[in-house]
């Protein structure tokens, strides 16, 4: 693609680094905002930069927050005894829209993925484990995506919390094998949380 300006071209580079833009998306993305007031561009970029610098992680679930603790783990009516491990923010987000689920999250920041390099130190495992062994948790549900990633993360977990003795559960296949959480349906979701099943149940023998 050729620009016929450097601080174009730089521009759309940066865009394009953005997962599933591509470079005529950012160019139009580009464009676009150089067609606005210099004020509404100003504004635009420093949410982004106020995002990055104030935003915080849950002490207890790990969730994005404003705050040191979250909206939902602070919210007196949530069932502080049962738990749903959640992969990231987004698959929060998706649980929550199902209107199906009235406990609190834990929010792992990713999935075992060797092939990628992320092991279990590189996720926030050992918050959930000290959450645990606490006492007063009386389920954890593992609502991880259905792909490989998510079936190893899910094995791993198991292994760390079956001696304390809490019901451990997932979701309901109703999601297809290789399926992203986040783009379920939210009834298919929702059905999904409330027709889990014990773990082991779940494991092909």
């Amino acid at each position: 693609m050729n620009f016929s300006s450097k601080l174009l071209e730089d521009a759309v580079h940066e865009f394009s680094k953005l997962p599933g833009v591509g470079q005529k998306t950012a160019l139009r993305l580009v464009l676009h905002l150089l067609n606005k007031e210099q004020e509404e561009v100003m504004h635009f970029s420093n949410t982004l930069i106020k995002l990055k610098q104030q935003i915080k992680h849950c002490t207890v679930c790990n969730n994005i927050s404003d705050h040191t603790i979250c909206s939902i783990c602070a919210a007196p009516k949530r069932d502080k005894e049962l738990i749903c491990v959640v992969e990231d923010t987004r698959d929060v987000m998706a649980i929550e829209n199902t209107n199906q689920f009235f406990g609190v999250y834990h929010v792992l920041g990713g999935l075992i993925s060797p092939m990628d390099g992320i092991g279990p130190s590189d996720l926030f495992i050992d918050g959930l484990v000290e959450r645990a062994a606490k006492g007063s948790v009386k389920e954890i549900i593992l609502a991880l995506s259905a792909t490989m990633e998510g079936d190893t993360t899910l094995f791993y977990l198991h292994k760390r919390l079956k001696d304390f003795q809490i019901p451990i559960s997932t979701i309901a296949r109703g999601i297809a094998f290789g399926g992203e959480l986040e783009y379920a349906d939210e009834v298919t979701l929702g059905r999904s949380i409330i027709t889990r099943v014990p773990y082991e149940n779940s494991i092909l023998k």
